[in-house]
This record gives structure tokens, sequence and C-alpha cells, in this order.
């Protein structure tokens, strides 16, 4: 703040001139409201969380790779022992929408693990650390890349479904949809459902969209060649009037802050749905 001296009639007077405190004071009142309004949210996500299926998007499992889509066994290992912790209960994309059409219950916390690209550790590393805590998981297979050095064979696709994983299609390339024509863009979905079908696996439903990207035509060619159901990139809760074709996961990848950010990354989902912001309600218009 600085000072104006003004001097008549024998004396002098003081006035303040206006600096940028309230510029300060308003940023300091913004930030309070922020926390406030944070504070109110969390509050709310706990005392009454939202209900609705938590779909996982994970990619490969192991100690070797430094990426941002590894995370390692010790790391997955602690957080399936916190979805356990916290009351949640693996299912199948599968079982969720056989719940929709009611011929099934779902658990009252429930989880679907996915596995995108189909990554050889997904049988090595992954498998195993489900398995000692009784729980399942999805993967969904570039199908092109099968028997590629780092990826699944087909064997190990084989065996994974044998030992209760849901096997789904991630596209035969896994190049974008969104920059294929459409013809093309069915091509891609056709090709790999073929594949792992022609291969004696059980029939295809589900599909995984290449780097999360889908457009409005999606639903129509996956209906076409029989799928039931695809899954995004974009995070909430998927409820039965979640589009089964705009299906939304949480992606999970390295851990910085150990399970605190896997648990954050939970929240956030929570708290989206809870708002009704982007969960993909009803179904795309053409």
């Amino acid at each position: 703040m600085s000072k104006i001296y003004v001097t008549g009639y024998g004396r002098s007077e003081t006035y303040q001139k206006a600096g940028h405190g309230w510029i300060w004071r308003g940023l300091f009142t913004l930030l309070f409201l922020l926390l406030l309004m944070g504070g109110a949210l969390a509050a709310m996500v706990e005392l009454y969380p939202p209900k609705g299926t938590l779909i996982l998007e994970y990619h490969k499992v192991n100690d070797r790779t430094k990426d941002d889509y590894t995370v390692t066994p010790a790391e997955f290992a602690a957080q399936m022992d916190a979805l356990k912790a916290d009351g949640y209960t693996t299912i199948s994309v599968l079982d969720f929408l056989r719940a929709k059409k009611g011929k099934q219950e779902l658990p009252e916390k429930p989880v679907v693990v996915t596995f995108d690209d189909g990554y050889s550790d997904n049988f090595t590393e992954a498998l195993p650390i489900l398995e000692q805590r009784g729980m399942k998981a999805t993967v969904f297979m570039v199908t092109n890349n099968v028997g590629l050095p780092g990826y699944l064979t087909w064997d190990q696709l084989h065996e994974m479904e044998k030992r209760g994983v849901e096997l789904g299609s991630h596209t035969a390339n896994h190049l974008p949809l969104t920059e294929m024509t459409v013809a093309e863009a069915q091509d891609e979905a056709k090709k790999s459902k073929l594949q792992m079908e022609w291969k004696g696996l059980k029939t295809v439903f589900v599909l995984s969209y290449p780097n999360g990207k889908y457009d409005k035509f999606m639903p129509g060619i996956l209906k076409k060649e029989e799928y039931l159901a695809a899954v995004t990139g974009d995070p909430g809760l998927n409820t039965f009037q979640t589009d089964p074709y705009r299906l939304l996961r949480t992606n999970i990848p390295p851990s910085h802050f150990g399970i605190r950010e896997f648990r954050l990354r939970i929240w956030k989902s929570k708290a989206m749905a809870l708002l009704g912001l982007w969960q993909n309600v009803g179904e795309m218009k053409e």
C-alpha cells in the first residue's frame, strides 16, 4: 500500500492508495471455496456412495518394462488386496450384461479387472496374483499380435479361458477406428472376432476401442458383428442405464504415490458418477 500526502490549510492528511490486496483476498477466498466444495464432495461420496459397476483398465504387469502402461507385480497385488479390503467382488463384462437382462444378481460392489493388448505377462504375472485371491479378469486381445514376442500365444489364451478369464477383442491391428472408414472399422472388429472364434475360443461378445477412441457409428457396426458391448477409456461407474457400447473404465497407470493414488483414481470415478458428469447414459445418435 502506498501513501499520498496532501497539504492544505496548514495540515497534512494521509490517504491510502488502493493496491493489489483485493486480488490476494479474492484468490484466498476462491481457494477456500474450492477446498470447501472438495471436502463436501468427498463427504458425499463417502456418505452416499454412487451405485454402479467399476471397470479398471490395465495393460502390463511386470518388473521389466518402465513406461506409462506397466504396473509392477507387487503394485498390482497390493491393488487387488485393496479391492478385496474395500469389499469389491470381481465379475466379467458378460456378468454385468446378464444382470442387466435380469438373468443374474450382481454383488454389492462389483468390479471388472481388464487388460488391453494381450501382453504375455497377463498370463505369467497377473493371472497367478488374481487366482491367489479368487479373482477373475477380462483380457482384450489384438489378434494379429498373438504369438509375437511379448504377447500371449493361442495356447496361453486357451489356458486362461479354462481358468476363468473372459476374452474380448481389441481389434485385429490396434488402429484407431475413428480414423478409418466405416467399412474398414467394421472389418477390424469382424476379423478379430472371427480369428478368436476360429481358434476354438468362446464366442467373443465384448470389444475394447483402441486408444479408447470411438464415434457414433461404432454401435451400429458392432451390433452387425454380434458384439454386445464395448469399453472406452472414459472414467465413471456403469449402471444399467449406461450405453453398453460406451462402458466406462478407470485407467490404472503406474503409481507414484502408492495405494492412495489407486484409491484416488477410483474415488474420481465415483465422484463423476455422483455428479452425473460424462457418464455415457443412453445410446449415441447417428
